[in-house]
């Protein structure tokens, strides 16, 4: 996995109602990753499932903040589906807990300082207890937990400093959708990192959370797990976006078969 060689210089991508889904996988986004972060560069990677597609269909600001990101990877098994359905039969998941754990992995194998920002006090602990006892070699140079409150700009170029002093090579930022994609997008050019929002992997491999069982992702059906998990508070947001979603991408392939190349 040290080996760049063989690595593409340009990530194809296709538009999922707007939003550019790179075709990846967790060895090429591990393998860019760990060359980015040995050189040093700032650059952005995030896992989108339904909810971050529909949040970037309704804003177009933010969906176009996304479209400048290194890597957007198909998170959720329903946008595998509509890479295959627009031609990308290679399309695999790139689940964003899965690549954490890889890229802490590679990490440690390769001796880069990680650090990580987001989550409660007690979920950051939870975490980086968790993380040092499967990673003992681990290079932990950096954690924070944020308020749950704008900063001002002065305590947020304190973050910025210390993010920076620490010489962070690879930061984990668990805000959730649209924040933490926000969040890293906003300060892109002032932290010398490869940032990865990766949303609720804090909380499950914290432990703090249950994870669906993976024969429910493998059928797509993860999302029903975590609304009967936390009914009150996605029951809003996959009613919203889930049978939207399904209605848009239909169209959207409609379209494209009707008009090759016109996948908007």
């Amino acid at each position: 996995m040290d080996s760049v060689s063989n690595i593409p210089v340009q990530i194809p991508t296709r538009s999922v109602l707007g939003l550019n889904i790179s075709v990846t996988s967790y060895e090429d986004t591990i393998q860019r990753s760990v060359r980015w972060a040995q050189d040093r560069e700032p650059r952005a990677l995030f896992f989108a499932n339904v909810h971050v597609v529909m949040e970037a269909y309704d804003n177009g600001d933010f969906r176009e903040s996304l479209n400048r990101a290194d890597i957007v990877a198909p998170d959720g098994v329903p946008l595998v589906w509509a890479l295959r359905a627009l031609g990308e039969r290679s399309a695999t998941r790139v689940y964003g807990p899965d690549a954490m754990v890889a890229m802490l992995n590679s990490a440690e194998q390769n001796e880069l300082l990680v650090g990580f920002y987001g989550g409660s006090e007690s979920v950051l602990y939870q975490l980086l207890s968790a993380v040092r006892a499967r990673h003992p070699r681990l290079k932990v140079a950096f954690s924070y937990s944020p308020p749950f409150r704008p900063m001002s700009p002065g305590e947020d170029a304190n973050i910025v400093e210390q993010i920076t002093a620490s010489k962070a090579q690879i930061l984990f930022v668990g805000l959730g959708c649209p924040k933490q994609e926000v969040w890293i997008m906003d300060h892109l050019n002032h932290i010398p990192a490869v940032m990865f929002g990766v949303g609720a992997a804090f909380d499950f491999l914290g432990g703090n959370k249950p994870q669906a069982p993976r024969w429910m992702m493998r059928l797509g059906l993860e999302w029903l797990f975590r609304l009967a998990s936390e009914p009150r508070r996605l029951g809003r947001r996959y009613l919203k976006h889930n049978p939207r979603f399904v209605g848009l991408f239909l169209w959207q392939l409609a379209r494209s078969q009707l008009s090759p190349g016109n996948v908007r």
